[in-house]
């Protein structure tokens, strides 16, 4: 049992040693893409939900 949990974690770190890992400057630019792209996505379905909201009340005033 101790021998395949030796081999596992041996194996993971080659694995991981042949991985391209992000640059600082790259890592920052991807997170303020995330961030940025949320906020634009948050206030899309924000426009929609209050334009939706507007309209179902307006209907519910016509009856």
């Amino acid at each position: 049992m101790l021998q395949r949990i030796r081999r596992y974690l041996d194996e993971s770190w080659s694995e991981l040693k042949k991985v391209t890992w992000p640059t600082r400057q790259q890592t920052l630019n991807l997170t303020v893409l995330v961030f940025v792209v949320s906020f634009v996505v948050g206030v899309f379905i924000s426009v929609f939900d209050l334009i939706f909201t507007a309209g179902l009340d307006f209907i519910g005033t016509l009856g």
